[in-house]
């Protein structure tokens, strides 16, 4: 299956599942890119929208580019009513966007999804002379006995699972190979996730390497789940630690 296809109908649960990013961090990200309404952002690999619409907000030009049809659907269809967001189909190796015409480029859980090597050379393409890059992810907060227990489930009942962010943990990214002479800016913020049992399957359900309904798995891999939440809830919530990991900088 190609990266792209990964999250086909799996768009409204990652929508109404997958977490926004700390009001600190898109702070750091305006201050640190020194972004006014006059910028306009890349949003790559932008699935549902869900950083978009936070960028949004701030009063931002973006760009959500996203080769998913479901992902960009919903997208667009939540972010309809505000004009300064721009929604195009095409892949982070050919986004089709204009040459020097990006203040910054935000890719969003999806790096580790496309080539390194022709995305920074399309970012260097598209970005103006001092444009950055903001790579961010929501990571699991590999500690914690909830999250070594998860993925212990997912080991059991998701053959495609490799581990969480698409096993950047166990196999890490060359990042100074795709920063400008290997700097960049590494900043963790805490996430810390809360859900009921519905969020909190949902959570897992969105991921790429989840069964869907059709095949075997998907019954006690919901089973084991919910086990899990049984184990760990406290008055009808279960809060998952979670830690919003930042790599900035020039390409």
């Amino acid at each position: 299956m190609k990266s792209t296809d990964k999250f086909t109908d799996k768009a409204e649960v990652y929508a109404k599942y997958r977490p926004s990013y700390p009001i600190e961090y898109i702070e750091y990200l305006i201050s640190g890119a020194a972004l006014n309404e006059n910028c306009i952002i890349a949003d790559i690999g932008s699935g549902t929208g869900i950083l978009s619409r936070q960028l949004l907000e701030r009063g931002l030009t973006v760009i959500g580019v996203e080769p998913n049809d479901d992902m960009r659907t919903v997208a667009e269809q939540t972010l309809k009513t505000d004009s300064r967001f721009i929604s195009i189909k095409a892949t982070a190796e050919n986004t089709t966007i204009n040459d020097k015409s990006i203040d910054l480029i935000t890719v969003a859980q999806a790096f580790h999804w496309f080539n390194m090597e022709q995305f920074r050379t399309e970012c260097q393409r598209i970005l103006k002379q001092d444009g950055r890059v903001a790579l961010v992810w929501n990571s699991r907060d590999g500690s914690s006995d909830i999250n070594k227990d998860s993925a212990e489930v997912c080991q059991r009942y998701c053959p495609t699972f490799k581990g969480f962010s698409g096993g950047m943990e166990e196999t890490p990214i060359a990042f100074q190979q795709f920063f400008k002479d290997g700097k960049y800016d590494l900043k963790y913020f805490r996430n810390d996730l809360q859900f009921n049992l519905n969020g909190f399957l949902g959570r897992y359900l969105s991921a790429s390497y989840s069964p869907k309904k059709t095949e075997e798995e998907y019954e006690p891999f919901i089973t084991a789940l919910s086990n899990l939440y049984k184990k760990y809830c406290n008055s009808g919530k279960i809060v998952i630690p979670n830690i919003t990991r930042s790599y900035f900088g020039k390409v």
